[in-house]
């Protein structure tokens, strides 16, 4: 699929919203899941005083720096576009990017707001996250020549960021040698995608929850095909939808795919940034010029490996980790072509 040469300097940049992450596991016993016909609820006695876990510092999160994370360590130059506030959390994740190899010279210091947390209520091997957004004054200025990837990778966003994501995609158009992969978030998908419809155009691949796939489209419960029909319609050339059971399909001009789910020995004991390990992974076999079935292995490998750590980033595989379990943790017996 093509690296960049030598007089530049990434292969992708990730852009998005980076956060901190602070786990917080509830204990069992007061608190509990109740499940009725409109999903799951974690449930808490209103008053009480629990004692929590305190087994883990707070971790650099969101899609976007999950995803620099994971490219970077399977062997990619990545650069990461943000936005953080001047502010004690703010230089404590610069400093964790720079030690996982990520460059920070595209991320923008932004004094007078402050750098966005994360609680990630641990329960059951499920998450729920209570999420604070910064307003950033989004403004998109270029890149300079030798900044300019192979690949820019747009991850989740702010709900005041659609008219950066606009001058993002008017810059797309002037530099159309740039690849695109689009991973939306919740205020993305929130947005529509008519709202954002140059931007999914634009897009060479487009990776998704299921969930998130139906809100866009207006279609849940949709079968694969149904979905991928409706996602096709947007403009992406390849789709990556992804399940909470580490199951997946795909799509693209040359066929359909999927992937089988994972059996009941294999669940995750903690969900917390599979779906961004999946889409990084499934994008970096892409980038290495890997076949799309075979990126649905690649991601899984790397989405499974996150599951058995606390936190989004901890797990992650190095490349030749990766290699070396793929056959034996996700065999290619597991991808099928998906039927009509």
């Amino acid at each position: 699929m093509g690296f960049v040469t030598a007089a530049q300097s990434f292969d992708v940049v990730s852009l998005g919203d980076v956060v901190t992450d602070e786990f917080i596991r509830l204990p069992s016993g007061p608190v509990h899941v109740r499940t009725d016909e409109h999903g799951s609820w974690l449930e808490i006695p209103l008053g009480v005083k629990l004692a929590v876990g305190d087994d883990a510092p707070a971790n650099t999160g969101g899609s976007a720096a999950n995803a620099a994370v994971a490219l970077a360590h399977l062997g990619l130059r990545v650069g990461l576009a943000s936005y953080l506030a001047h502010d004690q959390v703010g230089l404590d994740v610069l400093s964790a990017l720079r030690a996982q190899d990520v460059d920070t010279r595209l991320i923008h210091v932004d004094a007078p707001t402050h750098t966005v947390r994360n609680f990630v209520l641990s329960f059951g091997g499920e998450r729920t996250i209570l999420v604070r957004h910064a307003a950033f004054t989004y403004h998109w200025t270029g890149l300079r020549d030798f900044e300019v990837p192979t690949w820019l990778s747009v991850n989740s966003l702010g709900p005041d960021a659609l008219d950066y994501q606009d001058q993002i995609t008017d810059w797309l158009d002037e530099n159309p040698r740039v690849r695109v992969a689009l991973q939306p978030g919740t205020f993305q998908i929130e947005a529509g995608a008519t709202r954002l419809a140059r931007l999914y155009a634009r897009s060479e691949v487009l990776l998704c929850r299921r969930a998130g796939a139906e809100s866009l489209v207006g279609l849940p419960g949709a079968e694969a095909n149904a979905l991928l029909d409706a996602l096709s319609k947007l403009g992406p050339r390849q789709i990556i939808i992804f399940e909470p059971g580490g199951g997946a399909f795909a799509a693209a001009d040359h066929g359909r795919w999927r992937l089988d789910p994972l059996t009941p020995s294999e669940t995750p004991r903690d969900r917390t940034g599979m779906g961004d390990a999946f889409a990084a992974t499934a994008l970096a076999a892409l980038i290495y010029g890997q076949s799309l079935p075979e990126a649905l292995r690649w991601g899984l490998i790397n989405a499974l490996a996150v599951s058995r750590a606390l936190g989004a980033q901890a797990g992650l595989l190095r490349h030749d980790e990766l290699l070396a379990q793929l056959d034996a943790a996700v065999p290619p017996s597991m991808v099928h072509e998906l039927g009509a």
